[in-house]
């Protein structure tokens, strides 16, 4: 099993409208491509004093193919309208890692 974490620092201005499209747009179109297993929205509990709220994006794949399908075909598009719509506003980082 893969995973793909990404984990976002945004602002506390840009918050509300994050989640929002985190969910009703960014997750949904990565659902639809049908090639992650699951996919989790889980906000960071244990928060250091910064400038916004922590969150991890979890994308479950069955296989290095899958992902790369992924990345290859959907990442793309999807990382360039994020940037667009919350450039200045977030940072972030991604981690691949497999299940043990």
């Amino acid at each position: 099993m893969i995973v793909y974490n990404i984990t976002v620092n945004i602002s506390y201005q840009a918050e509300k409208d994050w989640l929002h499209y985190m969910k009703s747009v960014y997750i949904p179109e990565i659902e639809a491509s049908e090639l992650p297993l699951e996919c989790k929205l889980l906000r960071l509990l244990t928060e250091i004093e910064n400038e916004g709220s922590t969150y991890t994006t979890q994308f479950k794949f069955r296989t290095m193919e899958d992902f790369l399908a992924y990345q290859t075909h959907f990442q793309p598009a999807l990382q360039e309208r994020h940037h667009e719509l919350f450039n200045g506003q977030y940072v972030s980082f991604r981690t691949l890692l497999e299940e043990a």
